[in-house]
């Protein structure tokens, strides 16, 4: 975690504990940063797990090996490592990650394909497995800490921790959500974008939780972005323990299942926000709202392509009003537009109408609107009913300063 506090930095929500998921932490010194650097959550026998995973090639073996074992939907562990990423590490890459599966499944007693690991941090240098090992066999023996305590703990350029919490009626039974995150930089939409794990208590079959899963991805985590880059080790995974006692969601046809997806959903929200407001360096949140684009995913193109640019981030960074770079990003986008009905906006004041400056074009109340915290881009393409919002950040000198000293 970092010294420095991102201005637009939230205070960790009070999450409440999840029945069946128990955290702890402990220091397995993969940095010398004397802090603790390993999270372990042990899940109760029965946990349905849900995920999804960067499409970055150069993927981890932590990577490969989830989104092979999340397939037959249990889960009796999490480990996250924190200062090193273990990807472009080849087979020792990969053998740190059965080690610590092994392990944790020899102390469960159960199948190791039902330990989920993710690891975070610098790329290319193996993650050593004699301090896995012995970080691992700290975290068994540790207290029960907090969730804001294993949220600080995977942090590693991230300057606040970030949780989120929801909860939805099904039927008579109240079902609960907590959940962290940590991303800061290297943060693009390519499914994940970060490291990202919810916590809930309700009972839910694996096909429909990671049904619910990606459908809440596809509105949230795919579409934040911090600087275009995806990263190698990016992973969300939901765990639904059963505890909460109600009849299993097998599907959007079971009672309090729309309540469930909902819930799911804004919390998947809530994580996505705060890593764009973390973004390294940001000093604002943007919100890119397009309508009237031929398709939903054509919006969403066109949103991630002014999100995208350096141009356009750096105009908002010098509250600059200058509606021409939204033009160029929308046109460099690859997706149909018509220049001659274009609309621009800033924080509901239009610059630009069907193509062309307003005559009467006040620049005041936009200039006003950028000087906050909270910039909103409005583009109406005029073509379909196609929408889509983006959320990013602006481009500082704080990114620069923190990527150019990342590994010192």
């Amino acid at each position: 975690m970092s010294d420095a506090v991102s201005p637009l930095a939230t205070p960790f929500p009070a999450l409440p504990a999840i029945a069946g998921a128990t955290p702890r932490i402990a220091r397995a010194g993969y940095k010398d940063w004397g802090r603790c650097d390993l999270t372990y959550v042990e899940l109760v026998e029965g946990t349905a797990v849900a995920g999804v995973f960067t499409r970055n090639v150069c993927c981890s073996s932590e990577v490969e090996l989830g989104r092979q074992n999340v397939q037959q939907g249990k889960a009796r562990a999490l480990v996250v490592n924190a200062g090193n990423s273990n990807a472009f590490t080849g087979y020792r890459g990969r053998e740190a990650v059965e080690q610590i599966m092994s392990q944790v499944a020899a102390h469960l007693g159960c199948e190791k394909d039902q330990v989920f690991v993710s690891s975070t941090g610098v790329i290319g240098v193996p993650l050593p497995k004699d301090k896995a090992r012995a970080g691992i066999e700290a975290a068994l023996q540790a207290e029960v800490c907090s969730w804001e305590d294993a949220a600080r703990t995977i942090g590693t350029t991230d300057t606040f921790t970030k949780g989120a919490t929801a909860s939805a009626m099904i039927g008579d039974t109240r079902v609960t959500f907590s959940a962290i995150i940590k991303g800061s930089g290297m943060i693009a939409p390519d499914m994940a974008t970060m490291l990202g794990y919810i916590f809930t208590d309700a009972a839910v079959s694996p096909a429909f939780l990671q049904e619910c899963l990606s459908a809440a991805n596809r509105r949230t985590f795919s579409c934040i972005t911090v600087d275009s880059d995806t990263s190698t080790s990016d992973t969300v995974l939901a765990f639904a323990t059963g505890k909460a006692g109600n009849a299993e969601l097998t599907s959007f046809d079971s009672p309090g299942a729309d309540a469930f997806a909902a819930a799911l959903e804004q919390v998947c929200r809530e994580l996505s926000h705060l890593v764009v407001k973390d973004g390294e360096g940001a000093q604002k949140f943007i919100a890119v709202s397009v309508t009237g684009a031929v398709s939903d995913e054509s919006a969403r193109k066109v949103g991630l392509a002014i999100a995208n640019s350096p141009l356009v981030k750096t105009a908002i960074a010098g509250e600059d009003a200058n509606w021409g770079r939204v033009v160029m990003a929308v046109g460099k986008a690859g997706e149909p537009a018509d220049r001659d009905r274009l609309s621009i906006g800033f924080g509901g004041t239009w610059a630009a109408r069907d193509g062309q400056p307003l005559a009467d074009y006040d620049e005041a109340p936009v200039a006003a609107h950028l000087k906050g915290s909270e910039i909103s881009i409005e583009v109406d393409l005029g073509l379909g009913e196609g929408s889509a919002t983006v959320w990013t950040c602006d481009l500082t000198h704080g990114y620069i300063s923190i990527n150019a000293d990342y590994r010192s």
